[in-house]
């Protein structure tokens, strides 16, 4: 369906036009939209799951297996940054965690970003992939409420969300 754009394609397309072979396989085709009624405790999906583990990648492999957190490549400092991406409270230089602990942080941060972004886009007629682009453009940037991608995506303008992605 043209009025549903796959969000979710888009940074799939993106992603591969920096890193792949020009023979790749075209993205799936858009996922339905969800009815607003069943959103509720929506979660990210496996696909998206996966592309913001692709995006962000598990830095900083000890030769023991754990992950050190390391420090913001643009200031050399704060925000320190383990793992999956994740930052904040207790992370800091020095700080050591398992692939468990990763993957379990990475796993309650979707889960809260996921809601924020359901809570973001109310009623607005979503499919699977746009939701798990939404959640992946949050993660990163943390302004799903402010964004010109949420206001468009609300207004039902699913083209020109689309083009925030490539901003």
């Amino acid at each position: 369906m043209e009025l549903f754009a796959d969000f979710f394609a888009t940074l799939r397309r993106m992603k591969a036009a920096r890193t792949a072979p020009a023979d790749t396989p075209s993205p799936a085709p858009p996922s339905p939209p969800v009815p607003p009624a069943l959103r509720q405790g929506w979660r990210i999906g496996p696909a998206g799951i996966a592309l913001i583990k692709q995006f962000e990648g598990c830095a900083r492999r000890l030769p023991d297996g754990r992950f050190a957190a390391y420090p913001d490549p643009g200031t050399g400092a704060e925000p320190w940054t383990i793992g999956w991406g994740a930052t904040g409270k207790g992370i800091q230089r020095g700080t050591i965690w398992t692939q468990a602990e990763c993957d379990a942080r990475l796993e309650r941060d979707l889960a809260r970003y996921a809601a924020e972004v359901a809570r973001a886009i109310g009623p607005a007629p979503t499919s699977q992939h746009q939701f798990d682009a939404m959640v992946s453009f949050h993660y990163n940037t943390g302004a799903i409420a402010r964004a010109t991608l949420t206001k468009l995506h609300k207004a039902g303008d699913f083209k020109g969300a689309e083009a925030e992605f490539g901003k």
